[in-house]
């Protein structure tokens, strides 16, 4: 397993200090969020994706990925009835799937849960996920990323909320691009079994891994146990990233990739 830490935690810290300061603490991958470079990435140039490529490499950090997907720009939804709307987040998805690849990442995490509500009925939004997932899987095999779709459990997600409803989408879109990602906040809030007994379940098809606490805080910085969850990623033979993310900010990024580097090393490795 290797380490990575996300961006958003960093706040407005240039990116090149990012990736010095992951690099300084031992983490060899920085996840991308990209709406903290524009309201959408198609305003972000050739030049600039070459640019961040050249920063992380020149830190000796990789670019893993991206996440927080639809944070940017405003209105956009997946699973909406309204074709025009969807069809318009599909093909953003599509544009994100480039500007993953061209900055060097190979995941994008879909976690999105504002843009993924049922608003009509289970079936009809089910069935409209998995017609524009084909097409953004599509382009990502096309590209050479892995889109990953993540199971999100209450209060602020309803819809997929379980590793097996994640598991059942990947097998839907039966596209080899098209895999999830776990998160271990999201189990401890949507799963009713052992948070090991669903990585042992999702195993065929996880492509990568956040690592968090329940508390919305650092792996190691809350009350989660994360030893039976990383001897569970270690018996399933995990080979890909445990990225850190987390969702309280107060202590700096700097302060929570230390203290989340701890617990890394101390259980994961």
């Amino acid at each position: 397993m290797r380490f990575s830490i996300c961006h958003e935690m960093f706040g407005e810290t240039p990116f090149e200090e990012v990736c010095r300061t992951a690099a300084e603490i031992g983490y060899e991958g920085v996840e991308v969020a990209p709406f903290l470079f524009a309201e959408q990435v198609t305003e972000l140039d050739a030049g600039f994706r070459k640019q961040l490529r050249r920063t992380a490499a020149y830190h000796g950090v990789e670019i893993v990925g991206i996440h927080w997907l639809l944070v940017k720009p405003a209105g956009l939804h997946m699973t909406t009835p309204d074709d025009a709307l969807r069809l318009r987040t599909r093909d953003y998805l599509v544009e994100l799937v480039h500007f993953c690849a061209d900055i060097g990442g190979t995941i994008l995490v879909a976690g999105s849960p504002k843009q993924r509500q049922v608003i009509d009925t289970y079936e009809a939004s089910w069935a409209r996920l998995v017609e524009s997932m084909k097409v953004v899987a599509g382009a990502a095999g096309e590209r050479g990323v892995t889109f990953c779709f993540e199971p999100l459990g209450p209060p602020e997600n309803e819809f997929i909320t379980t590793g097996a409803e994640a598991m059942r989408l990947v097998e839907e879109v039966d596209l080899p691009s098209f895999q999830m990602i776990l998160d271990v906040k999201a189990m401890c809030a949507g799963e009713t079994e052992p948070i090991p007994d669903v990585i042992r379940r999702c195993a065929p098809h996880v492509r990568h891994f956040h690592a968090n606490d329940a508390d919305l805080l650092g792996p190691g910085m809350g009350n989660t146990d994360h030893a039976p969850i990383a001897a569970a990623l270690k018996e399933i033979g995990y080979r890909g990233w445990v990225s850190v993310e987390v969702f309280k900010f107060e202590l700096g990024g700097p302060e929570i990739a230390r203290r989340s580097m701890e617990c890394l090393r101390r259980w994961y490795a």
